[in-house]
């Protein structure tokens, strides 16, 4: 079996923006997003992150170049739905993916549709809830949660449809800093203990940290691309980029500047402690 669950092979992208001229979003990406992987994509508003997603899960197909997830061609009519399967995707604001009037429906609503036996669906909905420790929710209405809770929601309805690959595309955008605590937590449970391969689209420099590995976007392109590490050791390299570093990162990175002897791929603050 192929390592790698999706390959990008020298994409491009282009859209119409209503005057007849043809907008590059994505020019020549290549990548390939290894099984089991947590891949993070950086990048500013426009930098192509969001099209790369959606390009990843049959919403748009390239104008050059192929797209496969697990060997499909994403431009098979046939297999999108398929492709889907495969590679199921959260997107930004919950509240456009939520169908339901009760949490457990919703999270039912994609294995019903696929056609799945009520029993399995039962079996798929309690899983995926208890994943995102959602459970005692169940007989809530979404529309009552706070916006963590109804994206782990939306996050155990794609889990409920049993893909190998979840994209998400800046899930935590809409989110206060304890629902996007929550959402982060559970991407890594996801990755970690059920083995789910995750690429995760957003522009917080700290929700990268815990990646396996980050490209980096700027105007279509893969700018820069490596461990948490390799990446946020550039420091110039980002801010060029006008993007930022994690916190503590960038600490280490003033203080080494003073004159201090840090070397330059602090992550934690429990690494800059213990050098300090």
């Amino acid at each position: 079996m192929d390592n790698a669950i999706i390959k990008v092979d020298n994409v491009t992208f282009q859209y119409s923006n209503g005057e007849n001229e043809k907008v590059p979003a994505l020019k020549n990406v290549s990548l390939e997003v290894k099984r089991g992987e947590f891949l993070v994509v950086l990048g500013h508003n426009g930098s192509g992150k969001s099209t790369l997603a959606k390009l990843m899960n049959s919403l748009l197909v390239p104008t050059k170049g192929k797209v496969f997830v697990n060997g499909m061609d994403t431009t098979d009519e046939d297999k999108i739905w398929e492709v889907r399967q495969t590679a199921g995707m959260v997107f930004q604001n919950p509240d456009n993916q939520l169908v339901a009037t009760i949490v457990e429906e919703d999270v039912a609503f994609g294995p019903e549709n696929q056609g799945v036996e009520p029993k399995e669906i039962r079996r798929r909905v309690d899983e995926a809830l208890e994943v995102v420790e959602m459970q005692q929710y169940k007989k809530h209405a979404p529309h009552l949660l706070s916006g963590g809770q109804k994206q782990r929601v939306a996050i155990a309805g794609v889990l409920a449809m049993k893909p190998e690959c979840i994209i998400l595309d800046e899930p935590t955008a809409m989110l206060d800093p304890s629902g996007r605590r929550e959402v982060m937590n559970t991407i890594k449970k996801l990755n970690e203990e059920e083995n789910k391969t995750i690429v995760h689209i957003t522009h917080y420099m700290d929700e990268a940290v815990e990646a396996d590995r980050i490209i980096v976007m700027e105007q279509g392109e893969i700018v820069l691309e490596g461990t948490p590490r390799e990446v946020f050791s550039e420091v110039e390299k980002i801010k060029e980029l006008g993007l930022d570093v994690p916190q503590v990162t960038e600490l280490a990175y003033k203080l080494r500047k003073e004159g201090y002897q840090i070397p330059k791929d602090i992550l934690t603050v429990e690494e800059l402690v213990s050098v300090i």
